[in-house]
């Protein structure tokens, strides 16, 4: 899975990622999922994405973000 690179991509800490998503997730899980140590269900899935703005698909493809160069060039 591609969280950290989508992560460092918005210039987003594990903190603030972690803060974003309602209810809130510690650094601690999600440091977790970065390294694949825990999966996360298709709902923290779509939870992380959303809040990434980005695709599901970018999060676990093996291509480039085209969704999050698509917002930086607007």
């Amino acid at each position: 899975m591609r969280l950290q690179e989508a992560r460092k991509a918005q210039n987003l800490t594990q903190e603030q990622l972690a803060a974003r998503l309602r209810p809130r997730i510690s650094r601690g899980y999600l440091a977790r999922l970065e390294r694949g140590y825990h999966t996360p269900s298709l709902r923290m899935l779509a939870r992380l994405a959303k809040s990434l703005r980005c695709t599901v698909s970018d999060l676990l493809g093996d291509q480039p973000f085209p969704s999050l160069k698509r917002r930086r060039s607007r």
